[in-house]
């Protein structure tokens, strides 16, 4: 191959690489970013945590510890990205739950009178806050399924 044709098919391998790595990065903070530059560049919660997945999650599992319920963090966020991608703000607007007029709302995918009967005291009652979503969810997870260690599907 000739040199100006190896060189041109290096730039759109690298280009494309760069576009693949752009769209990983683009997509870190839907899911929240756990290294150490992004966890120091990010706002706080109240209590401390950082205001990422990474801390939203930390905080939940110090609550849980504090009331009872059982949890870890792979559980959780396995179940976040499964159910929101990350993002508190997510609403299903098209399932059953919605049909019936109460859509699955927050990182947990929770409907309002799950929230509410679930609701950990000392959170907030917004089930858009995603350390009230986590918590109630998990209060839930375990009351229905042991743990939200032990849900693997949508719940």
């Amino acid at each position: 191959m000739p040199a100006s044709a190896q060189s041109r098919r290096t730039r759109l391998f690298r280009t494309l690489a760069v576009a693949g790595t752009g769209a990983a990065i683009i997509a870190l903070p839907i899911v929240g970013a756990t290294t150490a530059s992004a966890a120091t560049t990010a706002s706080t919660t109240a209590a401390g945590y950082s205001n990422t997945l990474d801390g939203w999650i930390r905080e939940s599992l110090a609550i849980m510890a504090q009331k009872g319920i059982p949890g870890t963090y792979n559980g959780i966020y396995r179940n976040v990205i499964r159910e929101s991608s990350g993002n508190p703000y997510a609403i299903n607007n098209w399932d059953s739950n919605a049909a019936a007029g109460t859509p699955s709302k927050g990182l947990l995918q929770v409907i309002d009178p799950t929230f509410n009967a679930y609701h950990v005291a000392g959170t907030s009652f917004d089930p858009y806050d995603p350390v009230a979503n986590i918590t109630a969810a998990c209060n839930y997870a375990a009351a229905v399924y042991g743990s939200i260690d032990n849900v693997y599907g949508a719940y």
